[in-house]
């Protein structure tokens, strides 16, 4: 008997004293990242290959187009921009953290702007990149195809519409490849 009291006071003599993690503290510590879902895609969507399960995050906008017309994809050219633009030329920017817990994460960024070119900022760590699907005012969608590619840190140009169109939103699919990754958009004029 007195070999279960020994052990029993020395666990309770830790969890008094604070040395011991309490039970409440351990369930603090866990953090919910999100089910891993099927993408979901539209008729006429444009990349052939098995796509990832992903982790979605709400859109925190209101999708007010959907793709209606998917035109030719493109394909990346990583090329990192050696002179950014100019900061009064930017429209619009915003921008998604990634954490390499989450795995493959589909976000949305809300444009709706009119601009010429999309760049894409990725920062904090390198990335690696499903898709881009750019979903403009009209419904027309161009997906840029990354080929599920590590892309490391820097400005890459994303698309160019010299017409000047107005962009509804941009979903990407993408995971941090080291412990996070930023991933940006900007907009210019």
């Amino acid at each position: 008997m007195r070999k279960l009291i020994l052990p029993g006071t020395v666990a309770l003599t830790l969890l008094v004293s604070g040395l011991a993690p309490r039970a409440t503290e351990a369930r603090e510590r866990v953090v919910h990242r999100g089910e891993h879902t099927v993408i979901r895609i539209h008729p006429g969507f444009p990349i052939r290959r098995a796509l990832p399960h992903v982790v979605v995050r709400s859109p925190d906008i209101d999708i007010r187009v959907s793709p209606r017309i998917y035109l030719p994809p493109v394909t990346f050219n990583a090329r990192v921009v050696r002179t950014p633009p100019r900061r009064d030329a930017i429209l619009w920017e915003d921008s998604e953290s990634l954490d390499r817990r989450d795995g493959w994460t589909e976000v949305f960024l809300d444009v709706d702007h009119r601009g010429k070119a999309l760049f894409l900022d990725i920062s904090e760590g390198p990335a690696q990149l499903s898709f881009a699907e750019v979903v403009f005012e009209n419904g027309e969608s161009r997906v840029v195809d990354f080929a599920d590619r590590q892309q490391r840190i820097g400005l890459y140009p994303l698309l160019d519409f010299r017409d000047g169109r107005k962009v509804d939103h941009v979903r990407l699919v993408a995971k941090a490849s080291g412990r996070q990754a930023e991933i940006g958009l900007r907009l210019v004029a």
